[in-house]
């Protein structure tokens, strides 16, 4: 229990400091993990996107297409199946991306400074924990190894 909350404050806590320190005006987060997304696995089919986030497809379709409309994004022939179409990111897309996990890296760092040496020790440790954690939940998800 305390974990899922410690999580939740997490994410809660981040998703609103980013915004302070970096305002994305109208960019949901919905669509800042599409763009992660990309940046790991690009280019993908919208059937992907939508089975590693687990979205509908058509819920994804619809944030790639407003996504295509803000230039993060451009639809592609799949070259191993040109029936098919691919996801890739955009240069706008990439910066938008690079420039979003800056503005978290900087606020994360900001707060880690203000722990003392112990409580940074205690979360660097487990750390490795924590991505085999996550690892064992993306597979009972049926989502592949996530990468580090």
């Amino acid at each position: 229990r305390l974990l899922t909350e410690a999580v939740t404050r997490l994410r809660r806590a981040l998703r609103s400091s980013i915004r302070t320190d970096y305002p994305w005006e109208t960019l949901p987060m919905a669509q800042v993990e599409l763009l992660q997304v990309l940046g790991e696995h690009s280019p993908a089919r919208i059937s992907d996107l939508a089975a590693r986030r687990r979205l509908a497809p058509s819920t994804v379709s619809g944030l790639i297409g407003q996504m295509i409309s803000a230039g993060l994004v451009a639809r592609d022939v799949d070259a191993a199946d040109r029936r098919a179409s691919v996801v890739t990111l955009t240069d706008a897309g990439r910066e938008k991306l690079v420039a979003w996990t800056t503005a978290h890296e900087r606020r994360i760092d900001a707060a880690l400074g203000a722990l003392d040496d112990d409580a940074r020790e205690a979360i660097g440790n487990a750390l490795p924990a924590l991505f085999q954690l996550a690892e064992n939940l993306g597979a009972e998800a049926g989502e592949g190894t996530p990468e580090r």
